[in-house]
């Protein structure tokens, strides 16, 4: 019996798993420095599964799809689709963008591959935004049409960072100051929780001394440094903020979602934060906003669920 695979590649790894009724199966883990090109990986994990044979599948992949040819930015893997689909002798090949396979992971995921923040009760079908600070900071919605869940990309991370309170204008001054230009991504990724630390420890006369956003993140959830306690509540607060623009952008009725490499790191802090109150935090239009539930993703094999999701819909007789 054929069956379908999905693979979530990035700049380090490639995760390739077989596709159930129910999701996904049989993952397994390859370092892309092992194999000199995408489709001698593939190939590992079909030669890995003997039992099973593989005629359709979808990759998911940290850089842009724009045409045929996929260049990949953080490692050196270059392909034709085309090819890829020749070689791997595949009847079908879909290859998308990672973010896009997070968007489409978040219809099919369930309450326990989720922790929500605060209230709100999801509409079903409703508008869904998703936003990741990882590496960098990757946004996109994903709305219900006529053949299926469609995903409306855009480059929302590279929007102005917009501050709030007196603390996100230090940060935002230092930004200015350092780039000319204060982005969001430059305020929710691994180096904004760099940037925020580095201009509170600045603004109050003391020397920074962290130099990488996992040591803030961890002398915060030790409570070991008041700075970067300081630095990971504006983190959160700002985030809040950052959702509640994003639903009121698209009419978010089905949730706004947190992925990302960072977040997932401290649910708790988040749930206890401002987070919530700033993502409700709209003036005369707060009513708006408060029952669109805002989640954290949870489940580490969401790309992988994505990318299925996107597959079975594509692939529907």
């Amino acid at each position: 019996m054929s069956q379908k695979f999905v693979a979530d590649v990035g700049g380090t790894n490639i995760r390739v798993a077989r596709v159930t009724e129910s999701g996904v199966a049989d993952i397994k883990k390859y370092m892309c420095n092992d194999f000199a090109s995408i489709d001698l990986a593939i190939a590992q994990y079909f030669a890995d599964m003997p039992e099973h044979t593989f005629t359709q599948g979808c990759i998911a992949i940290a850089c842009p799809v724009l045409g045929d040819l996929v260049e990949m930015t953080n490692h050196s893997w270059s392909f034709s689709q085309q090819a890829l689909r020749t070689q791997l002798h595949l009847d079908s090949l879909y290859v998308i963008n990672d973010f896009t396979a997070v968007a489409h992971s978040l219809p099919v995921l369930a309450q326990d591959q989720v922790v929500q923040i605060g209230e709100g009760t999801p509409v079903a079908e409703g508008n869904i935004a998703v936003f990741g600070p990882g590496t960098g900071l990757g946004v996109e919605h994903i709305t219900m049409t006529s053949s299926g869940w469609q995903t409306l990309d855009g480059e929302g991370g590279h929007t102005d960072f917009a501050p709030v309170d007196e603390t996100d204008v230090v940060v935002w001054r230092h930004l200015q100051k350092q780039f000319g230009r204060a982005s969001a991504e430059e305020v929710m990724s691994g180096r904004g929780l760099l940037n925020i630390y580095t201009a509170l420890a600045l603004h109050g006369g003391n020397t920074p001394v962290f130099t990488e956003p996992a040591q803030i993140t961890l002398a915060a959830l030790e409570n070991t440094c008041d700075i970067a306690v300081a630095t990971l509540t504006q983190f959160c607060r700002i985030m809040g903020s950052f959702a509640g623009n994003l639903a009121l952008n698209m009419a978010t009725t089905g949730g706004v979602f947190i992925g990302g490499g960072i977040a997932n790191r401290f649910p708790e802090f988040i749930k206890s934060s401002d987070f919530r109150a700033r993502f409700e935090a709209k003036g005369q239009i707060k009513h708006y906003v408060k029952d669109i539930p805002t989640y954290l993703i949870a489940e580490p094999d969401h790309g992988l669920l994505g990318a299925a999701a996107y597959l079975q819909q594509h692939t529907a007789s």
